[in-house]
């Protein structure tokens, strides 16, 4: 055993082409499940990118929810790291700042448009 304790974070951000439903609402909806797996596949690819990519385990998209204008989609989802000895201190401004160059200033996510001011990591 390594001592090893799982750690968690959150990531937010808004997607601007991609329309809000309420289906997107419900958890066990078909496009819920769709989205949610692309989400998972984008987020995961960037996060082990990042400098928490050796202790990173995982995202779970946690819900979608209306953005200001209404088509705009809010994505939230919890992260987890393996957090031990001889990962540095979680440092969630050099993640956002590694995030947002990953993604364009904020702007691309795939081939999904971000919202920039809407990208938000908290540790």
């Amino acid at each position: 055993s390594t001592g090893a304790i799982m750690e968690h974070f959150t990531l937010n951000f808004t997607i601007t082409n991609l329309m809000f439903t309420t289906d997107l609402q419900t958890p066990n909806s078909r496009k819920f499940r769709s989205a949610e797996k692309i989400m998972k596949h984008y987020i995961d690819s960037l996060l082990q990118k990042s400098s928490i990519g050796p202790h990173f385990t995982g995202c779970k998209v946690t819900g979608f929810r209306s953005g200001r204008s209404g088509d705009d989609t809010k994505v939230d989802a919890v992260c987890s790291y393996e957090d031990n000895a001889s990962l540095a201190r979680f440092d969630r401004e050099k993640l956002y700042q590694e995030l947002s160059t990953m993604t364009n200033n904020v702007t691309k996510l795939g081939h999904y448009s971000l919202d920039r001011s809407s990208l938000y990591v908290d540790g």
